[in-house]
């Protein structure tokens, strides 16, 4: 077969542009530092990147959850400690009052004192993190208590808010209002809770000079505060839990990545001497086509 000149420079024109898109295709690799660049270049890298991707993104999801229900857990146990020192609080001055030496005028600085600690547990009972009141159940747009102390909506037990923290795993962030102000019931509303009456009953008593009802008092309010104990119990168990998987989501999120960059990212060492060889072969390339299409008009003519 006859080799033509014609034929010499399409070949070469054909081999030139192989060997620059070789060279392209490792350029392409250094600038953006990743091993493929549409899924067509590894189809099997290309899905275990989006699954890699996808773990890493849950992952991040879930530290977000985690941190919110911590949050939650930390404004929950913050009120509920408040509440303990207003009862420990209205129990030493029940301890002041049920001293028969008290004078009238020492009983009603008492009595206005705990009316005004029984306002402050209100406040508690409606206390809100980012907006939302922590012990209204599911009803967070409304506030558990009235201004008497009644509860101002319904509460069932069972109305847990639920945090996804991992997969297949979940936690409960939130105390019932039933559960906290009413020894482990339900809130109804109008009906007052149990530590509302306690407190409703010492103030009457107190008024009246009832010292037996005082007396009771003291029994009740330690009722109250063996309630109160186990709900932080609880929510130190369950904040304890949090801070485990934190730090066991943080580890995650470190390896995943680890594994989502082995996969995706090039070894820039190896890949600039790829580069700088397929350099050497394109030029080398140029060079001997240079060589091919050197002949001129005149050197036929000759």
């Amino acid at each position: 077969m006859r080799i033509t000149n014609s034929m010499l420079v399409n070949n070469m024109i054909s081999n030139l542009g192989k060997n620059l898109s070789r060279m392209e295709k490792y350029q392409q690799k250094l600038a953006t530092g990743k091993k493929i660049s549409v899924s067509s270049d590894d189809p099997v890298v290309a899905a275990r990147a989006l699954k890699l991707r996808t773990d890493v993104s849950q992952i991040e999801q879930y530290k977000k959850n985690v941190k919110d229900a911590m949050s939650w857990l930390e404004i929950t146990e913050s009120a509920i400690a408040d509440v303990g020192d207003i009862l420990q609080r209205v129990r030493e001055l029940a301890v002041q009052a049920s001293n028969g030496a008290t004078t009238p005028e020492d009983t009603k600085k008492i009595c206005e004192e705990v009316k005004q600690l029984k306002t402050q547990l209100v406040n508690l009972g409606n206390a809100t993190y980012a907006g939302r009141h922590i012990f209204s159940g599911f009803k967070t747009n409304q506030k558990l208590l009235n201004d008497d102390g009644s509860f101002a909506i319904d509460v069932d037990s069972t109305e847990v808010i639920i945090y996804q923290i991992g997969i297949a795993d979940s936690i409960n962030i939130n105390v019932t209002g039933g559960d906290f102000f009413n020894g482990g019931g339900t809130a109804t509303t109008g009906v007052f809770g149990t530590i509302f009456e306690d407190m409703d009953n010492f103030i009457t008593a107190l008024d009246n000079g009832d010292y037996d009802v005082i007396n009771e008092t003291l029994g009740k309010l330690d009722i109250q505060q063996n309630n109160l104990l186990r709900i932080r119990a609880d929510i130190g168990a369950r904040y304890n839990r949090l801070e485990l998987t934190d730090n066991r989501l943080g580890n995650d999120g470190l390896n995943f990545t680890k594994l989502m960059s082995e996969n995706e990212d090039i070894d820039q060492a190896e890949n600039i001497m790829l580069l700088k060889s397929e350099e050497n072969v394109y030029r080398a390339s140029l060079a001997g086509g240079a060589r091919i299409i050197q002949p001129s008009l005149v050197d036929f003519l000759k």
